[in-house]
């Protein structure tokens, strides 16, 4: 099979859930899936919450990768309320930090952004100000975007992150799209604006997904920037 296929698209490491989950430490298989696709000479984008990433920094590094790291704010006991079971904002940012020392690409989402909990300009600032020192090239940022039954998920997990961010999607301009409920869209333009001048300020490129607001961006959301010879091509 790997002789009938061109390693020109880089391979996402995943795009359904995040390839380090914590039993991973033990039975290594994402560590063994990288070694293989990098053997086959395929580009790689890993993207996870977790620090673990960095155990594999050695193979990351003999072939063609990125590491996006999602990071979605600083204040820990606000983390472990939204991303329970995640290593802590500090884990991740000392991620970023060797990753980068190591020469890997490295790029930091900061996704999602929820109305009432982490848009404050504050933290914001500081949240891209901690990205910038620990040496990552972008961030890329998306607001949240609940299906539907995902407020009675967070309802019965965390009543008061349910009363936060309920009424923000209740608002005139909130729509439906895709399965997704957006924020209208003036407050999501805002928001998100505003991160991509903290970013900028700090010599980091900036890009949004699936918002809509291509004048955000400075390249293409997702980091594959970084494996290209251009913005066009793979090859």
């Amino acid at each position: 099979m790997a002789r009938r296929t061109r390693p020109i698209m880089p391979v996402m490491v995943s795009d359904c859930t995040d390839p380090y989950q914590p039993i991973e430490a033990e039975l290594k298989l994402t560590r063994h899936c990288l070694e293989v696709l990098i053997r086959h000479g395929f580009p790689l984008l890993v993207v996870t919450k977790s620090d673990l990433v960095v155990r594999d920094a050695d193979i990351l590094a003999s072939g063609r990768a990125v590491v996006s790291l999602t990071i979605t704010t600083l204040d820990r006991e606000l983390a472990r309320r939204l991303e329970p079971g995640a290593p802590s904002p500090s884990r991740r940012l000392r991620a970023v930090e060797r990753l980068s020392e190591l020469g890997l690409p490295t790029t930091v989402r900061i996704d999602p952004i929820l109305p009432g909990l982490n848009d404050e300009p504050t933290g914001l600032r500081e949240l891209v100000d901690a990205v910038a020192d620990a040496g990552a090239r972008q961030i890329t940022s998306s607001t949240f975007k609940p299906v539907r039954g995902t407020f009675e998920l967070i309802r019965g997990a965390d009543e008061g992150l349910y009363e936060i961010l309920r009424p923000a999607y209740s608002t005139p301009g909130a729509r439906w799209v895709g399965g997704y409920l957006y924020l209208p869209a003036k407050r999501r333009y805002e928001i998100l604006r505003a991160v991509r001048e903290l970013a900028v300020s700090r010599g980091l490129e900036f890009a949004v997904c699936r918002e809509g607001f291509p004048d955000l961006n400075t390249t293409i959301c997702d980091g594959t920037a970084y494996l290209r010879r251009d913005l066009t091509s793979f090859l």
